[in-house]
């Protein structure tokens, strides 16, 4: 049966070059393979193209006064145009797929519009999880725990030692981000017991670096999943995919869009980051019985992202249109 390749381009650093194995752990059959398709993220000639939270796009330079700079300017730009199209492998715009990542923040809103409107001349599907898109939509699921889409699928609750744990990073660029750290603190000054992970956190935090998401999560009865953006309908990402694929009950904040695409029970609502919504988390976490209440919410949950949410399954629908 002859398959359609999917290549992919990304400007996320660790994906750049692109792996050939990327989003293998996340197809149903070997070598990224589901239904259809194969995932071959390097592929020299590949039917379609994922551009994927890709912003590399070639600017027109301005004209400047000085004829020399003008030259420079213009071979840079053509550079970068024949780096580009090198990239593309000679896939069309009509075979090209556009996906942003980034939630639309005050501060770099304008960045996100920008690079919808540069990827039209290259793709004839662009989406990102905000009504700015030509494609408003939610992001297909990814995540960051290393296990294969088999163990995912098959596994029972693994043992449950601890109440609760976070994985969060340092990253303070915006209002949001600060508010999220803000929070932080709040709990660590606090008396609950739970457990802190991630890079980049300020020395307070007292956080270990993990390689997988799997081992800051799957010991844990409840897992914080802090989205750094709660106030649209599309904008869900791999934080509530990681915790409930490692079977998690999520307390959750974010906005609406969780509640559309998971079953009812699945996942809990934190109210606020402040001393209402850190009275929550003590009240949740101090016996096991919410998580055995939502097992099997959670076990639900836990399919519908491996099967329907998926990015790989996402890849396949959208080719079969073709």
């Amino acid at each position: 049966m002859n398959r359609t390749v999917i290549g992919m381009m990304s400007s996320y650093v660790g994906l750049n070059p692109c792996s050939i194995d990327w989003l293998w752990n996340q197809a149903k059959q070997p070598f990224g393979q589901w239904d259809r398709i194969q995932i071959l993220a390097n592929a020299e000639r590949p039917d379609f193209m994922l551009m994927y939270n890709f912003h590399d796009f070639p600017q027109v330079p301005q004209r400047h006064w000085n004829p020399l700079k003008n030259q420079r300017r213009q071979k840079q730009f053509i550079d970068l145009q024949t780096a580009l199209e090198a990239k593309r492998r000679g896939v069309p715009p009509e075979r090209t797929l556009f996906l942003w990542r980034e939630p639309p923040l005050a501060e770099i809103v304008h960045k996100n519009i920008a690079t919808y409107n540069q990827a039209k001349p290259y793709c004839h599907y662009i989406s990102g999880p905000d009504d700015h898109a030509p494609q408003p939509d939610y992001m297909p699921a990814i995540w960051y725990v290393n296990n294969t889409f088999a163990e995912l699928e098959q596994m029972p609750p693994p043992p449950k030692v601890k109440p609760c744990s976070w994985i969060t990073s340092g990253i303070d660029r915006t209002a949001n981000h600060r508010t999220r750290l803000a929070f932080l603190q709040l709990i660590h000054e606090s008396d609950l017991d739970c457990d802190f992970y991630g890079r980049g956190l300020p020395t307070w935090a007292k956080a270990s670096a993990i390689n997988n998401k799997w081992y800051g999560m799957a010991p844990y009865y409840y897992n914080l999943s802090i989205e750094n953006y709660a106030d649209n309908d599309w904008y869900v990402s791999e934080k509530l995919w990681d915790s409930l694929l490692s079977w998690c009950l999520p307390i959750y904040y974010g906005g609406s869009a969780a509640d559309k695409l998971l079953p009812p029970g699945s996942f809990l609502r934190l109210p606020s980051l402040d001393e209402k919504g850190l009275q929550y988390i003590r009240e949740v976490t101090a016996t096991p019985d919410a998580w055995y209440e939502a097992k099997d919410a959670i076990a639900e949950a836990r399919q519908i992202i491996l099967h329907k949410l998926n990015l790989v399954n996402w890849l396949a629908e959208y080719v079969a249109k073709f």
